[in-house]
């Protein structure tokens, strides 16, 4: 039996959103009141229809609810609240005085603070700018941005016009950020001047030529100063607008007016990894986005108006989006740009304490880092309105529940939560009624149909299996950008199980409703809880001529992932330390730090397929000491051998 580790008392629940809601619906559905999560979330899953419209009301969307669904059998056709109507923008901007929206906080400590009031002022004056850009419905709006306010007004502005939106952290390198947006055609691109990571400064101006020379697509350039500096000088482009945003902050503001879309209207472009090839272009849609957030904060992490809510994260990661969305439930958001770690190890719970944060996210990474580094938050800081904690990005270790209650908070609901860029959202995550089992995520999410399955299809209870979802739900993908007849979309979900989501983690749903994740069962990497591809690290390693072949793969370690570069070299290369070196500083440089490989092993061949592909499963099950699945389907078996019982691997 797991420990439990947390329970929240009689009058916690009697007080929690979960409760109200229960409470909404005796009213509407004359639903029994239980108090019982497993009970709610049966009654979600039977209930599908009347339990997204109920999210709707129960959280007061602004717009036109139309009570029509469509339940097709192909999984992916299922459409929700047909033909209702809303904007995005104008749910997360409902408040409107002078109380604080947004901080941001720079590592160096510089911050700023922006009103609703100025928040709507300052995304009027783009929204007037976009239009005059001519920019329309479904055109596209690329960011390459660092985690500020400016972001988010842009990323509000983009919306409110019914422009898509797409952004990618100046951690990206260019070539990452080229095959990205080179697929989606942006007209415009929003770029920061430069970005401060653990004291170095990085100029991200001197990349806009090939950027330019590379997307042509892109005709006008929105400049954005980092906060509190002032603008890097740039060279004027031929055929090129470029503006600074200040110049643009002198326009005079319209009244905000917002336009409805349809409720599947086209929200947001996030990306994929890249493990196989191109980043895949997966775009969502606005409505489901909104409902599924909605439901996410207010119901499983018990957000209510005035509450102060941080995340650790970039504006290249999916958890940005999942962020901003806090607005719409009348909190205020905290960002945070730089190394977490800048000059102290706590440096993210002193900002926590000082901004009096209610809900605070980071990565499971990042609680292992302070456990091994012995910090104790609580004899430091009295995190007195601090609720909730949230762990996503790799699975939390048993060690890390334990450090959570003993060094940082005892009174406080630990949720890790685990779902993705796939759906924007969870599959699996936290709620108030339930206990904190140690190692455990609590539950899955209402309304979403989650199972752990067998290789034959067969539900799995205390063991290991494919994360699945049975049934449809809103935030699901519209589509895959420039993918015919949504072949890839459904090679991505449906491949593995008919009609049956399956979603790629391996994970195990206990007998009390939690579940495990273990990571992802394909080759996927996810060192510090960040999702990687291999296409990235490909990129590099093939523009060295001395190398012949490669394979990376991610190897268990530490209580999380590190990436492992295995190079086939052509005679008579050898593998040195001055090459290893070289090569990590060009990976560094045009992936990112996080693509840098922890080992580089020489070895004399590669594992493929009948057809030529290179099987990083294989390698990655060997090293991890796994069987291999499909070994009959390998052109060249007998190469493994050279992987299995490295001692490279043992240190």
């Amino acid at each position: 039996m797991a420990q439990k580790l947390w329970e929240a008392n009689f009058s916690v629940k009697n007080k929690s959103n979960l409760f109200k809601f229960e409470k909404f619906l005796s009213k509407k559905f004359n639903y029994k009141i239980t108090k019982n999560y497993k009970k709610l979330f049966n009654w979600s899953i039977k209930n599908l229809d009347l339990f997204w419209s109920s999210i709707w009301d129960y959280s007061n969307i602004k717009g036109k609810k139309v009570e029509k669904f469509k339940h097709p059998k192909e999984f992916i056709k299922n459409k929700f609240l047909v033909n209702s109507k809303l904007n995005f923008t104008e749910n997360l901007l409902s408040k409107k005085d002078k109380s604080k929206a947004i901080t941001f906080i720079s590592e160096t400590g510089y911050r700023e603070v922006r009103s609703w009031k100025e928040l709507r002022f300052n995304t009027s004056k783009l929204i007037d700018f976009f239009k005059q850009s001519k920019v329309s419905k479904k055109d596209r709006i690329a960011a390459y941005m660092a985690n500020q306010i400016e972001t988010v007004e842009c990323f509000l502005a983009a919306s409110a016009i019914g422009a898509i939106w797409s952004s990618c952290s100046p951690d990206f390198g260019v070539p990452g950020l080229i095959e990205r947006f080179s697929q989606i055609k942006p007209k415009i691109l929003i770029i920061t001047d430069r970005y401060y990571y653990n004291g170095k400064e990085i100029n991200i101006l001197e990349r806009l030529p090939l950027i330019l020379k590379k997307i042509k697509s892109i005709k006008t350039v929105v400049i954005v100063s980092y906060p509190g500096k002032k603008y890097l000088k740039y060279k004027k482009i031929k055929g090129i607008k470029i503006y600074k945003l200040i110049e643009i902050r002198r326009f005079k503001a319209s009244e905000l007016k917002f336009k409805k879309f349809d409720f599947d209207h086209e929200l947001v472009i996030l990306y994929s990894s890249g493990t196989t090839g191109k980043p895949k272009c997966i775009c969502h849609r606005t409505g489901g986005v909104l409902l599924q957030h909605l439901k996410e904060h207010q119901l499983h992490c018990e957000v209510k108006p005035g509450d102060n809510v941080f995340y650790f994260t970039t504006c290249g990661w999916m958890m940005w989006n999942w962020l901003l969305t806090f607005l719409a439930s009348k909190a205020s958001i905290v960002l945070f740009d730089g190394f977490p770690m800048y000059k102290k190890n706590d440096l993210l719970f002193q900002i926590a304490d000082k901004e009096k944060i209610t809900l605070f996210g980071i990565s499971a990474k990042y609680i292992d880092q302070l456990r091994k580094l012995n910090v104790k938050i609580k004899s430091k800081y009295k995190l007195n309105k601090l609720k909730t904690i949230c762990s996503t990005g790799s699975p939390l270790s048993d060690d890390g529940f334990e450090y959570v209650y003993k060094n940082i908070k005892k009174n406080v609901h630990l949720a890790s939560i685990a779902g993705g860029t796939d759906l924007v959202s969870c599959f699996v995550l936290g709620n108030i009624y339930s206990p904190v089992y140690k190692g455990q995520i609590q539950n899955n999410g209402l309304g979403m149909d989650t199972d752990v399955f067998s290789d034959k299809g067969r539900s799995l209870i205390n063991k290991k299996g494919e994360l699945v979802c049975k049934s449809p739900f809103p935030s699901m993908p519209k589509l895959f950008w420039n993918d015919k007849n949504n072949k890839k979309y459904k090679k991505a979900y449906f491949n593995k199980f008919k009609n049956i989501w399956h979603h790629g983690d391996y994970a195990e749903r206990k007998k009390n409703g939690g579940y495990i994740i273990y990571g992802r069962s394909d080759a996927t990497l996810n060192p510090g809880g960040v999702r990687l591809g291999t296409a990235e690290i490909y990129s590099v390693v093939e523009k060295f001529n001395n190398i012949k072949e490669s394979i990376v793969v991610s190897q268990s370690w530490d209580n999380d992932v590190r990436i492992v570069l295995f190079l086939v070299l052509n005679k008579p290369n050898s593998l040195d330390n001055i090459f290893i070196q070289k090569l990590k500083k060009t990976i560094r440089s045009e992936a990112s730090p996080r693509h840098v490989p922890a080992k580089i092993i020489e070895v004399t061949d590669i594992p493929r397929t009948k057809n030529g592909k290179i099987v990083e499963l294989a390698v990655k099950n060997i090293i991890e000491g796994n069987k291999i699945k499909n070994i009959q389907a390998l052109a060249n078996p007998n190469v493994l051998k050279q992987f299995k019982d490295l001692e490279q691997l043992k240190t």
